[in-house]
Formats: C-alpha cells, structure tokens, sequence
C-alpha cells in the first residue's frame, strides 16, 4: 500500500489519542523474544488491527501488539512482532512501523532479531551487535514517492547502525552471562532458510550472521534519521557451518532460552539510555 504523509500521520494520532505520553525509545521484538514485553511495567497495550493503515502480523510466535510503558524507568513503546516480506508484504509496505513510531516522538529504535551464524566462533546463544549489513535480495523499502517530510530522495546509510548506541550496548553488556560480539548481518528474504552455498558465499563477502529482517526497518530508520541500535540473537548455527538441517525448533527452543538473561540485558540498556 503507498501511503500518503497524511495517512502515517493519522495512524500517529490513533495512539497519540490513547497514549498520554511521548515514548522515548522504540524496541522491536524479534522471532520468539516477546517474554521481554512482559517485563513492561504499566502496560498500555494496543492491537496492531486496531491502528490506521498499520500493518498485521501473520507469525505465529509474534503477538501483533503495540505496548507502550516504562522499563528502567524510561517511557518506550515496544513492538511485540514484527513484519517480513515473506509475509507476503512488499518491501514498501515495511516502512509503515518506523514511521509511525518516528511520528510519535520516539528519539531511537532498539531492532532485535533471531539469526543464523555463519562467523564459526560464534555459538547459539550469543548476541551480536550489528556494526553494518549486507543486502543484495529485494528492492530498497524506500522505493517509489519519496516522502519529503520524513527524508530525502538520496541518503546516506554509512553511519545507520548509530556507533554511540553500539558503543554503550557493549557497554552494558559488561557483567552479562551472555557473551556479545560486534558485526555484520546479511539479510536474506525467506522463508526458506539459506543453503549451504549462499552461507559460504555469505562468509567470503564479510557477513557475521544471517536473517530475515531488520535491514528493511534500520534503512526506514535511517531515511528519516532516527538512530538505531540492532541486536543479532545467535539462535542456531547458518546451513552447512554444521552437519544436520536448520529447524524452526532449533530456533524458537534458542531464543527461549535465553529470553530471560536477554530481557535482563535489555532492561540494563534501555535504563542506560
């Protein structure tokens, strides 16, 4: 759907109405990491169905609700569920949650996501700072009409992973049983999970993980310069690092797992901000 300014600007004033404050930080959930939401003290909480020209979630381990609230004692709203051109969506589709959150006021966007190691000193588990991205599948989301009030026809992408956020998430990171590393992620469209050859194509261009989102939300970001901060969970080893098939279960059971030291890690790093 191509919606105009005033459209992104309707769906703003649906939660501006509803909500009675401006949240700080913007937090996307990632497959399976929605147990972070419940550490949302005073929960205002509105359906992705119930927002002006929003979009629906159709993942079944993604809420699709929007919750406004406090964490660390900051004001954010945190996206329960996420969406994914394999959803059926076209790439000019998933600028919409960006925007709409860019409209309410937000200061800066938290992405997290589950992906695939393809870097072999990485374990399951372990969570990655996206420093870059690589994204060689499907058109730009910003295709078609710019939307001059949100950024320019031509921008430019070398700083969108904020190195301040970068720096202060390894920051609070110290003191974490989980173990953190910094670099890049690769998109990949799906829903098939990548083969052996293009994890090994992957690994020679310089990618540390592979996934399916994030890249389209960090570039909505960046359009209309909100500073990002993406988080890469380790859920499972990429096609061929190991023997054996990538599973749906191998990831959802990682994610899991760490859902609590992860949440932990994340209420440190919102309250740093």
């Amino acid at each position: 759907m191509a919606l105009t300014y005033a459209d992104f600007c309707r769906s703003a004033q649906y939660l501006t109405d509803r909500v009675p404050y401006t949240p700080d930080t913007a937090i996307i959930l990632g497959s399976c990491l929605g147990p972070f939401a419940e550490e949302i003290e005073n929960p205002i909480v509105i359906d992705y169905g119930d927002i002006p020209h929003f979009l629906r979630s159709t993942v079944e381990s993604h809420a699709g609700k929007l919750i406004f609230g406090t964490v660390g004692g900051k004001k954010v709203v945190c996206m329960s569920g996420r969406f994914h051109s394999y959803e059926g969506y076209d790439f000019e589709d998933l600028v919409i949650p960006i925007r709409v959150l860019k409209l309410l006021g937000v200061q800066r966007a938290i992405l997290t996501n589950a992906s695939g190691a393809v870097n072999t000193a990485y374990h399951p588990g372990d969570i990655m700072v996206i420093s870059d991205h690589i994204k060689l599948n499907g058109p730009s989301p910003l295709r078609g009409p710019n939307v001059e009030e949100f950024g320019p026809r031509f921008f430019d992408v070398s700083q969108m992973y904020t190195p301040e956020l970068r720096e202060l998430a390894l920051e609070c990171a110290k003191g974490s049983p989980l173990t953190f590393h910094e670099g890049v992620y690769m998109f990949f469209p799906g829903p098939q999970f990548e083969t052996p050859a293009e994890i090994r194509a992957a690994r020679i261009l310089g990618a540390d993980a592979v996934g399916m989102s994030t890249v389209t939300e960090a570039l909505t970001a960046a359009h209309c310069g909100l500073p990002v901060l993406a988080l890469a969970v380790i859920t499972n080893m990429a096609a061929g690092v190991k023997p054996g098939p990538v599973t749906g279960e191998e990831v959802d059971d990682t994610a899991a797992l760490i859902a609590g030291p992860f949440s932990a890690y994340l209420k440190r790093l919102v309250a740093a901000l």
